[in-house]
C-alpha cells in the first residue's frame, strides 16, 4: 500500500521521530473515548493529566462540542463525559492510558446514546446469577473507494467456500491488520479472545469474552475503537454493516453467547433451556435491541439465508447455524453450559444486547 494508493495516509516512519522523543515523568497523554449521537461512530481526544491514572475517577469529567457529535444544539452544545474504564495505549505506549466514557448531557441525565447507564444497574441487579458473555464481532475490511478490500476492480471474487478460516493470498485480505488489531487488544488489556477469516472474503471476526456483566461492552467498544486506529494506520477503513454486500454473500453479526452460573454448574441445560423459553416470548422486543436502528439494519441480514434464521421467527436448535438460538453440540452433550444468540447485528451496541438479555432471563420472572 503506498501513499499514493490512498489518499491522506501518511508516512509513519516520520512520526516515529517525535514519538521517540522523552516526554516529562509526571505528563501522561489520556485518550477520552465516548460513543457518538449516531450510537454506532466512535469519537475520542486527548488529554495531558499529571498523574498516572490508577482508576477511572482518577482521571477528571470532561466535556466536548455535542452539536459537532450529533448530540446538542449549537446554542446548547456542552456534553460531559464521565470516566468509567481504563484500558493501556498501545500506540503511544507506556504510561499513557484509553479512557472509556459515558456521555451526559447539559442537566447530568445520560445522552440518547448512553446505553451503558442502564446497562449497569441492570447488571448490578443481576451480579448474583454472575452473567457470563462473549460476543464474536464480525466486521469488514474496505478499500478507501469503499469496495471490500483486496477484491478485483469492477468484479468479484470466487464463490463463499474456501475463505472462512483460509489461509494463502488467493483467500485472506488483510491479515496484517487482524494480527496487528489482536496484538493492540492484549496490550491494552481487552479480553480478546481469537480471531479468524470469514465466510465473506475480507470479512474477518475476533472473539471478546469471557466477560462478566458491564465489562463486555466496555471490552468491546474498545476493541472496536482498536481495530479503527489499527486499521487507519493501514489506510483501509472498517465496516460493522450488518450485510456490506447484496446478493450471495454473507452478512456480519456479533454472536452473543451468554451464560449464568446455574446454566454453567452440572445439569444448567435444564436453566439454558428455561432461557430459550424466555427469550421466545419477547422475540420482537430483542429484535429492537439487537441494532441501532431497531431492527431495520438486521432486516437486510435475517433473511433466512446465510447462516441466519428469518427476521420474523424464532427458532432454537442445537449446532444450529440457521436458528436464532443455537445450543452448540458440546454443551448438549455436557448438560451445561451457554448458548448463543445468534440475532445481534454486527452494529449492535453491546450494552443493550446485555441488558436486554439478562432482563428477560434473570430479572422478568
Amino acid at each position: 500500500m503506498t501513499t499514493a494508493e490512498y489518499p491522506g495516509r501518511l508516512d509513519k516512519s516520520v512520526l516515529e521521530n517525535y514519538m521517540t522523543l522523552p516526554v516529562p515523568d509526571n505528563k501522561v497523554q489520556c485518550e477520552y473515548i465516548w460513543i457518538d449521537g449516531t450510537g454506532e461512530g466512535i469519537r475520542t481526544k486527548c488529554r495531558t493529566l499529571d498523574v498516572v491514572p490508577q482508576k477511572p475517577g482518577d482521571c477528571p469529567i470532561w466535556n466536548y462540542d455535542g452539536s459537532s457529535t450529533y448530540q446538542a444544539e449549537g446554542s446548547n452544545s456542552d456534553m460531559y463525559l464521565h470516566p468509567v474504564a481504563l484500558f493501556n495505549d498501545p500506540f503511544r505506549r507506556g504510561k499513557n492510558k484509553l479512557v472509556l466514557c459515558e456521555v451526559y448531557k447539559y442537566n447530568n441525565e445520560p445522552a440518547e446514546t448512553n446505553h451503558r447507564k442502564k446497562c449497569k444497574t441492570t447488571m448490578d441487579k443481576a451480579k448474583d446469577s454472575k452473567p457470563w458473555f462473549g460476543i464474536e464481532q464480525e466486521y469488514t475490511l474496505l478499500s478507501h473507494e469503499n469496495a471490500p478490500f483486496g477484491w478485483p476492480k469492477n468484479g468479484f471474487p470466487g464463490p463463499q467456500g474456501p475463505y472462512y478460516c483460509g489461509v494463502g493470498a488467493n483467500r485472506v485480505y488483510g491479515r496484517d491488520i487482524v494480527e496487528a488489531h489482536y496484538r493492540a487488544c492484549l496490550y491494552a488489556g481487552v479480553k480478546i479472545a481469537g480471531c479468524n477469516a470469514e465466510v465473506m472474503p475480507a470479512q474477518w471476526e475476533f472473539q471478546v469474552g469471557p466477560c462478566e456483566g458491564i465489562d463486555m461492552g466496555d471490552h468491546l467498544w474498545v476493541a472496536r475503537y482498536l481495530l479503527e486506529r489499527v486499521a487507519e494506520d493501514f489506510g483501509v477503513v472498517v465496516t460493522f454493516d450488518p450485510k456490506p454486500m447484496t446478493g450471495d454473500w454473507n452478512g456480519a453479526g456479533a454472536h452473543t453467547n451468554y451464560s449464568t452460573v446455574k446454566m454453567r454448574e452440572d445439569g444448567g441445560i435444564k436453566h439454558i433451556e428455561m432461557a430459550i423459553e424466555k427469550l421466545r416470548k419477547v422475540h420482537q422486543k430483542h429484535i429492537q435491541a439487537y441494532d441501532p436502528k431497531k431492527g431495520e439494519d438486521n432486516k437486510r441480514r435475517l433473511t433466512g439465508l446465510h447462516e441466519t434464521s428469518s427476521i420474523e421467527d424464532f427458532s432454537a436448535g442445537v449446532a444450529n447455524r440457521g436458528a436464532s438460538i443455537r445450543i452448540p453440540r458440546q454443551v448438549a452433550a455436557d448438560g451445561k453450559g451457554y448458548l448463543e444468540d445468534r440475532r445481534p447485528s454486527s452494529n449492535c451496541d453491546p450494552y443493550c444486547v446485555t441488558e436486554v438479555i439478562v432482563d428477560t432471563t434473570l430479572l422478568n420472572k
